[in-house]
């Protein structure tokens, strides 16, 4: 294993360190706890909250600030954080307008998320939350009942970061997303492992001239495996399994998120975006948006994933592209 770190056990807490370190205009660390938080002034607005384990980065944190999070939870590597974690960001959060949570379709997020909640309204703040299962690439994999939560949660939090900077309600923040993550729809390929620093050894193995299908940002296994094939060929693949999960047709408007995994060049994610931009042109899908760089990661996997956003409402599209305060949109 060859990684810049110092003890396996401290990477967590030395990069949320050097994460408020570089972006201190923009926010801080609660203290005592793995939780970072926006400078932002507060305006009596709901807060929106998100987290997870470690290792996706920059998922959550860079994703805290104006227009977006009020903060996020760090959970040990590929861990989900601990309900006391998450109700301290919960209660930074707290603007007296109640706290909306974002939360990955993984059960100990779940539990521990919402056990949070319980614990927050117990202290009076309101609380509601969302669950993000965006992956189509398989049914109760490891750790989820139903599909896993992965990069489209990143859109999830544009959007309804947008809602609750215009001063939406907490009830009408969570209708908004109920409807929202039904139209995006994620998959992605592999090609190779990531290593969780206090394992030091990737968590799967493909060869060298293998690919994998539908992998899990924590290295959860997919729904094939094959032999190492152009980006045109895995454009096709993808593609064809979200238009038909859409069922798609020509004149749908779409918005496209591509995604690196961690260790794949931006020239290769650009390669990629080109075969994808081919191939929906030949659908007669209109896009009318597009984002593309590194967002939900598996620390060190060489692979990517391709979201696309059903764009019905324009309302939606505005959010997505409003200027945000951030370490990460860009």
């Amino acid at each position: 294993m060859k990684k810049i770190i110092n003890q396996p056990t401290a990477v967590v807490d030395e990069m949320l360190e050097g994460l408020c370190y570089v972006h201190s205009d923009l926010v801080e660390r609660l203290e005592g706890f793995e939780v970072i938080t926006r400078k932002a002034e507060k305006t009596g607005k709901v807060g929106l909250i998100s987290g997870g384990g470690s290792g996706h980065e920059p998922s959550h944190a860079g994703f805290v600030g104006e227009g977006m999070l009020s903060a996020a939870v760090c959970g040990a590597v590929f861990t989900s954080p601990t309900p006391d974690q998450v109700l301290e960001a919960i209660k930074a959060a707290d603007e007296g307008a109640g706290v909306f949570m974002v939360i990955k379709n993984y059960s100990g997020d779940i539990m521990n998320f919402e056990m949070a909640q319980e614990l927050a309204e117990m202290e009076g703040i309101d609380v509601a939350s969302v669950i993000v299962d965006d992956d189509i690439a398989v049914e109760d994999s490891l750790y989820t009942q139903g599909k896993r939560g992965v990069a489209g949660t990143i859109l999830v939090h544009k959007i309804l970061g947008h809602a609750a900077r215009a001063g939406k309600t907490l009830a009408e923040i969570k209708e908004l997303a109920e409807e929202l993550v039904k139209n995006i729809h994620t998959i992605g390929v592999a090609l190779s492992g990531a290593t969780v620093p206090e394992v030091g050894k990737p968590g799967f193995i493909l060869e060298e001239d293998e690919i994998e299908y539908g992998v899990g940002i924590h290295g959860e296994p997919g729904y094939r495996k094959e032999k190492l094939a152009s980006s045109k060929t895995l454009a096709e693949e993808l593609v064809g399994k979200l238009l038909d999960s859409f069922e798609a047709k020509a004149g749908d408007r779409y918005g496209i998120l591509i995604n690196g995994l961690g260790a794949t060049p931006l020239m290769e994610q650009y390669v990629f975006a080109h075969d994808v931009a081919t191939l929906l042109s030949e659908k007669g899908v209109e896009v009318i948006y597009k984002k593309l760089g590194n967002y939900m990661t598996a620390i060190d996997m060489a692979g990517l994933s391709l979201t696309l956003i059903k764009l019905e409402n324009d309302a939606w599209l505005e959010a997505l592209n409003s200027p945000v305060t951030t370490a990460a949109w860009g």
